[in-house]
């Protein structure tokens, strides 16, 4: 006989499990805009500046964000419960979370300098492939057959979108480095996000990432900067999109995805931001797609389809 409590908590469950895709895809379309909102914002300052600003407006979004939560969470949120929830070891997690995402954002813009966008594209979309194997060997995650055979369709299908643009050389060969090292740091930030799921809201997490990001960005762009802020509307409003749609609706809706998806199967749908950015470009600058690329584009989704369909996908639901 069926307990009568298993309908509820399953109904509960394939919620929570669809909000996490949705919020997951939803997540991938807002962060493959970012390419538009840059090229608005190089008319007018440098890269470092671009980030910069991204960052202390979205730090300003989410610390309102965080205070307004807190508010109407109080007094729920005693004392006692926070520090409790901010131990020194996830104090720790917070800034080594900020600090590798910072450091990654820094190594993309400098990998653009140093080599084209195909092979910079590429060379980050291997987060697929780093983020299930550091899970393995820092975490001891493991994937089941289904999930890995996924991810190996997937990377294939990332490897043919890139592959009709990508250019051997070796004088592009240090930013080709440097968008990989960008790639492993996206994995070790999800990796670490995931950590932080269970004990922290989207909101916190985003909160200290943003905001430790702008303190270690802030050298940087007083230092190599002659053009701080935008000048114009135009300028202005590039900036703040990025810090709306991509940083705080984008990266903050993969991070709250976290707290149901896995890691893995996340860092497989990310690179799907090349495939909407490249429909974008089709569809406003009419560039052209390949037949290459189209094939390379399904590939990719069969490669998730067979991921999603995996048992390592989703992660337990806690009991409250």
């Amino acid at each position: 006989m069926s307990n009568p409590l298993e309908k509820p908590q399953q109904k509960s469950e394939i919620t929570t499990t669809t909000l996490a895709f949705f919020a997951l895809i939803l997540a991938v379309v807002s962060l493959s805009m970012a390419g538009l909102f840059i090229r608005l914002s190089q008319r007018e300052i440098g890269s470092i500046a671009i980030a910069f600003n991204r960052l202390w407006i979205a730090t300003l979004a989410f610390g309102l964000l965080n205070g307004i939560n807190s508010i109407s969470t109080y007094p729920e949120n005693s004392k006692s419960q926070k520090q409790k929830t901010y131990t020194l070891g996830r104090i720790g997690l917070l800034l080594s979370a900020a600090t590798v995402a910072s450091v990654s954002l820094l190594m993309w813009n400098w990998s653009l300098a140093q080599t084209n966008v195909a092979n910079a594209t590429l060379m980050r979309n291997f987060n697929a492939m780093f983020t299930p194997l550091l899970g393995w060997i820092l975490f001891g995650q493991r994937y089941d057959r289904k999930f890995l055979i996924g991810m190996v369709v997937a990377i294939a299908g990332i490897i043919t979108i890139g592959l009709e643009d990508v250019q051997i050389s070796l004088s592009h060969l240090q930013g080709d480095i440097e968008a990989l090292m960008s790639a492993l740091g996206i994995s070790v930030f999800l990796l670490i996000v995931e950590q932080l799921r269970s004990r922290f809201s989207t909101t916190t997490i985003m909160l200290w990432r943003c905001g430790i990001g702008t303190l270690l960005i802030l050298p940087i762009f007083l230092l190599t900067q002659d053009g701080y802020f935008p000048y114009s509307v135009i300028g202005w409003l590039a900036v703040i999109a990025q810090a709306i749609v991509c940083q705080c609706l984008g990266q903050g809706l993969l991070v709250y995805s976290l707290k149901r998806l896995s890691s893995g199967f996340i860092s497989l749908v990310v690179p799907l931001e090349v495939v909407f950015a490249t429909m974008a470009a089709w569809f406003v600058f009419s560039e052209k797609i390949s037949v290459f690329n189209w094939f390379g584009f399904a590939v990719v989704l069969l490669g998730i389809y067979l991921a999603k369909s995996s048992l390592s996908t989703l992660k337990p639901m806690e009991k409250n």
